[in-house]
């Protein structure tokens, strides 16, 4: 893999980068290691993890304006689908199922990742193709098994409404646009943060915060080399890696997909083979099924998977239960209730 995919964003990637390059040989043999001996000084290293702001600078009409789009149904071909529909609010900005369900009833190819916190990303999708959460619109507003809709039917639609066309004429200059609709939609998805979490209480200084067994699988989940590829503001969301850095979790599979092939489906380049988005841990205790393919129904299944095809890890039931423990420390609120 080339080295533009190690990182993509946060400067203090380096910093745990270096440190996770220290078990590289033991990963070389090909073998499950023992877990590496924990120290009070791993205590007192800087954080890779940073709490979520408080406070976002956003207009409020627009976030008023794109939460009413992205709800709306009429955008899509047959007046049946809207964004929530896959990212419900309810639900943790996920439908909680393996494969979404759009227009006619038709079987999505991925599991949706949630639309909390994904103003944070570096790259919309799991295999980062969009730049931005404005260029991320296009794609199910008008895939054939999403939303099944157009630019053109999408604004005649809207331009019909009273309430829409007042609104866009308030906000921006040239009314109803894709560009403008565009904004509209991106701007309340950002606005989809979800600070206070646990964890968050924690690393703004409430020790208490945390129960010890919590603390205990932060520590561990930063001692096996977790924080290599989740951390930052978003614990994850800033850079791709491939799938499978031990061992091929693809191995024996003859379903692949398309979707399983990561960035080489965007790319075509064999280094981007099974490479993906790193995904957000945040509010991940709330957002099952687990990984592009929904293989792992429970956070614990995710955590193993995980530990073993990324680190070399076969981690005990006693140490996958205290890093799920810490993840559900994760959970944030929106709209200043906990999410659930």
């Amino acid at each position: 893999m080339k080295a533009r995919y190690k990182w993509m964003a946060g400067a203090t990637l380096i910093t745990f980068l270096a440190g996770f390059s220290l078990f590289q040989n033991d990963w070389q043999q090909g073998s499950p290691r023992a877990l590496p001996a924990y120290s009070d000084a791993d205590a007192s290293a800087s954080e890779p993890i940073s709490p979520l702001p408080l406070t976002l600078n956003l207009d409020p009409r627009k976030v008023a304006l794109g939460d009413r789009l992205f709800h709306e149904k009429r955008l899509s071909g047959d007046a049946t689908v809207a964004c929530a529909s896959c990212h419900n609010l309810k639900t943790g900005g996920v439908d909680r199922l393996a494969r979404s369900r759009g227009i006619g009833g038709q079987l999505g190819g991925i599991n949706a990742p949630t639309v909390f916190n994904s103003g944070f990303n570096y790259r919309q999708f799991w295999n980062a193709r969009a730049r931005t959460l404005e260029d991320q619109i296009d794609g199910p507003l008008q895939h054939s098994g999403e939303m099944g809709g157009t630019w053109p039917k999408a604004l005649d639609t809207l331009a019909l409404d009273t309430h829409f066309r007042t609104e866009f004429a308030a906000l921006y200059r040239d009314g109803i646009t894709v560009a403008n609709v565009k904004d509209a939609i991106a701007t309340f998805e950002r606005s989809l943060s979800t600070p206070n979490s646990r964890f968050d209480l924690f690393l703004r200084g409430n020790t208490a915060a945390l129960s010890d067994f919590e603390l205990s699988g932060y520590r561990l989940f930063k001692r096996i080399g977790c924080t290599s590829c989740h951390q930052g503001v978003n614990v994850g969301g800033n850079m791709v890696q491939k799938l499978g850095i031990i061992e091929n979790y693809f191995e024996g599979r003859t379903d692949l997909t398309d979707a399983d092939q990561g960035r080489f489906s965007i790319t075509h380049l064999e280094e981007d083979r099974y490479v993906f988005r790193v995904p957000s841990l945040r509010n991940v205790a709330i957002t099952p099924p687990y990984l592009h393919d929904a293989s792992a129904q429970t956070l614990e299944k995710a955590i193993q998977i995980m530990a073993r095809y990324q680190l070399g890890i076969d981690l005990g039931s006693n140490d996958v239960a205290r890093i799920s423990a810490f993840l559900s420390t994760l959970t944030g609120e929106y709209k200043g209730g906990q999410l659930q």
